[in-house]
């Protein structure tokens, strides 16, 4: 007994069999210049917003990042006058120091909330314009498209891949940024404060970021594959779904099972060992960050011990003031190096996802060099037509000439092939020098097994596809000079295939003529 899907696919079209399917490259890291052209897509949707809120986030991750200097200042006071005895005459400038951090904590909050706020506003905003773009740009695409890509796989552009792209506008992208600028503030005021311990803190993000690179190296790789398995999990429902009744006539109920069971144990395999390397990444992180505190520690009571010199921007002695503070930014260096290592997976996938929808808005719209255009008519007592903005019921081809004249050319539904050649791909043609004509009012059958080209022909008609040679006329009109939606128009098709959309029989009725009154979509139906 044949397995499930070869069955199913056994009711495919018989262009099936010359064509083969394709998928955008998933799985895959997107390529150079994604990132770009996502932030550039970004800024294009909301021109004002962003840039308010990556101000707001710059304030948010400065502020976060200066609390050192103030504990510097303050440690250094309480140090100077603990000797002293003199607390009287410094209260003010403890106080004061404080309530600045409390004044740019406040300042913090409020930045960290509008950005918080804002980016919710971008992130599904942005989703919103990006499913609008690909659905509009989906239906200007040729049905070529549809017939080399699995729907389960096109599908999985609106699903996974914006769902990607949303932990990737949403969370990666601000929590790397507030990182980098914490990074960058914390370096340089530890090189300010002294440079021998900045070497040490150095040192050991160097090993972090090995680690790092060595882990998420492993992990991104099956989260790709996720991704992968994930979209072969969408095709395979949505075939099972449409072949049920194959499946049924065949009494293949456990080998549909089984296959899914197969399906299911990919993406199990791929997300268990994605997460689990993943996991490992933030406790190794974190140790590896404690073990560089104890390190600076005990490099800094040495230095404090032995007295030597200061080599820093500052110019100051070593001291308490410089050590304590060190340790507080080591042990928030580390945080920030473990939050960016933290989103790196979100980051590959997400910019994977990035690639895979901006393929599909890149996919080459259907072209239409048409001029000849359909139009209302009606005709005169000596046989010409003149054209009417009214509906009369009778129709004409409009044929602008390039002289400047037009004829008119009554719709009859004169078809004629001519020495036609076709072929899905250029290098297999499965129609050779097919020649043959439909009159007015005669009826024509197809009659051949499957794979023959019956259903070809319908498409070449409709100029579903192109021909390769030869020409087919309509009305004595070449149809490639036929505007394709006059032409469709002009068509009635009931395809092999059937389908309903959401709604009412009335509302699918009026499907193809949207000005249809109830009385006609009812006399349709009779």
């Amino acid at each position: 007994r044949p397995r499930t899907r070869q069955v199913i696919r056994m009711q495919n079209k018989e262009k099936a069999a010359s064509q083969p399917r394709k998928t955008t490259a998933r799985g895959q890291r997107a390529p150079k210049g994604v990132l770009r052209r996502l932030l550039r897509t970004l800024f294009e949707f909301y021109p004002v917003l962003l840039p308010v809120t990556l101000v707001c986030i710059l304030i948010n991750a400065i502020v976060s990042a200066t609390p050192a200097i103030f504990m510097q200042n303050i440690i250094a006071i309480v140090d100077d006058t603990y000797k002293s005895g003199d607390w009287a005459s410094v209260s003010g400038k403890i106080f004061g120091f404080v309530a600045i951090l409390v004044t740019m904590y406040v300042v913090s909050l409020i930045a960290g909330f509008l950005y918080t706020q804002m980016m919710a506003i971008i992130t599904q905003g942005s989703l919103k314009k990006m499913r609008q773009k690909m659905f509009n740009h989906m239906q200007d695409l040729p049905i070529r498209y549809f017939d080399t890509n699995g729907h389960g796989d096109i599908m999985s552009h609106y699903t996974n891949d914006v769902d990607t792209l949303r932990q990737l506008i949403s969370q990666s992208l601000p929590n790397i940024l507030i990182s980098a600028i914490t990074l960058f503030v914390v370096f340089c005021i530890m090189v300010y404060y002294s440079v021998f311990l900045a070497l040490v803190v150095v040192a050991g993000v160097v090993c972090m970021a090995i680690s790092a690179r060595a882990i998420t190296k492993r992990s991104s790789s099956y989260f790709l594959r996720q991704q992968i398995t994930l979209a072969n999990a969408e095709a395979f429902m949505e075939e099972m779904m449409t072949g049920q009744k194959v499946i049924k006539v065949f009494c293949h109920e456990e080998g549909a099972k089984a296959d899914f069971d197969k399906v299911n144990a990919e993406i199990f395999f791929n997300a268990r060992n994605g997460n689990r390397f993943a996991n490992i990444l933030m406790p190794l992180l974190g140790n590896i960050g404690n073990v560089m505190y104890v390190v600076v520690a005990l490099v800094g009571g040495a230095l404090l011990l032995s007295g030597a010199p200061n080599v820093s921007l500052s110019g100051m002695a070593f001291s308490i003031s410089i050590v304590v503070p060190f340790l507080n930014m080591t042990k928030q260096f580390a945080g920030s190096i473990g939050q960016v290592s933290n989103q790196i997976n979100m980051v590959i996938m997400g910019l994977a996802g990035a690639h895979r929808i901006f393929s599909l808005l890149d996919e080459e719209p259907e072209v239409d060099d048409g001029y000849v255009t359909l139009v209302n008519a009606k005709e005169n007592a000596d046989g010409t037509l003149t054209e009417c903005p009214e509906r009369t019921m009778v129709w004409a081809w409009k044929h602008p000439h390039h002289d400047g004249t037009v004829t008119y050319t009554k719709l009859t539904g004169d078809v004629r092939f001519y020495d036609v050649d076709f072929g899905y791909t250029p290098d297999k043609i499965v129609l050779h020098n097919i020649s043959l004509y439909a009159k007015p009012g005669q009826k024509i059958a197809f009659v051949g097994a499957t794979g023959a080209g019956k259903t070809t022909i319908t498409n070449l008609i409709n100029r579903f596809y192109d021909i390769q040679d030869g020409k087919i006329r309509y009305d004595g009109i070449n149809i490639q000079k036929i505007r394709k939606s006059d032409l469709r128009r002009s068509l009635g098709i009931v395809l092999q295939d059937t389908h309903l959309f959401t709604g009412t029989v009335m509302e699918n009725i009026r499907y193809g003529r949207l000005d249809a009154s109830d009385e006609e979509c009812i006399a349709a139906a009779r």
